[in-house]
């Protein structure tokens, strides 16, 4: 009976050993060279990275057992993809994957945000005449809302932006949107037109029975205060055959 206990010993070592290979197999820098995120940036720049390679160079370290690059791809499963990750609050972020702590969750979400403010331009306010250009302005800040979100874009006589008002936020009815919450900004900041944007959480730019009588009351009202209504346009996400925004306008419905 003893003699037979004597492999116990040498099981316990060699599995030890491999553990111990196994973590650092995953380290980054025993990677090879095309493959680590920050030499891969140095060589072909920071566009040619993946997102979890984008994120390995904010998180930094990993932890035992993973890499950097492994802590990022698991931020991006939890959290839906680079989209859904941008949505996340610092402690949802924390909550996504470990190895996350509040300095580095922190950092990302700061990270976002600048990505959403130098989508609202330089420093020459943008011209806002066409659908298109809406969404190269507003999409990624709308996308990533998890929130209705409904907002007036005032321009002046060349269609340049001079604010944007939001009107309302959340579960967004008729009586939030009535056309007196939405002119009143417009007459108080002196504005020669006007947008209107929305978005649909859901990704699907069609417009509902509400958006319509919406635009439809707008248009009228417009006409009255001679008010450019210049558009109604919901901001979404690309789906097959359709782009991700809707311009009433363009669709011959204003």
């Amino acid at each position: 009976m003893r003699a037979a206990s004597t492999p116990s010993p040498l099981i316990s070592i060699n599995f030890s050993t491999s553990s111990k290979q196994s973590v650092e197999t995953t380290r980054i820098r025993e990677m090879p060279e095309s493959e680590r995120p920050r030499e891969k940036a140095e060589r072909l720049g920071v566009e040619s990275l993946s997102d979890a390679q984008l994120l390995a160079i904010f998180i930094r370290t990993g932890l035992p057992g993973k890499n950097a690059l492994q802590v990022g791809d698991d931020l991006l499963k939890n959290c839906g993809g680079i989209t859904g990750l941008a949505r996340c609050s610092p402690a949802e972020i924390r909550k996504a994957a470990r190895g996350i702590g509040s300095a580095k969750s922190i950092e990302l979400a700061a990270a976002f945000e600048i990505g959403r403010r130098l989508a609202l331009g330089g420093e020459l306010a943008p011209m806002l005449d066409s659908a298109d250009r809406v969404f190269a302005v507003f999409g990624q800040e709308f996308l990533a809302l998890r929130q209705e979100s409904l907002r007036v874009i005032l321009l002046d006589t060349k269609l340049r932006l001079i604010r944007v008002e939001e009107i309302g936020l959340g579960s967004i009815n008729e009586c939030v949107a009535h056309p007196r919450e939405i002119f009143r900004p417009a007459i108080a900041h002196s504005a020669y037109a006007f947008i209107l944007v929305h978005n649909h959480p859901s990704g699907d730019t069609q417009p509902s029975a509400a958006d319509r009588r919406l635009t439809s009351a707008l248009r009228e009202a417009s006409n009255l205060l001679q008010i450019n209504f210049i558009d109604h346009v919901i901001l979404g996400s690309a789906g097959e055959g359709r782009l991700p925004y809707f311009s009433f306008r363009d669709s011959g419905l204003l």
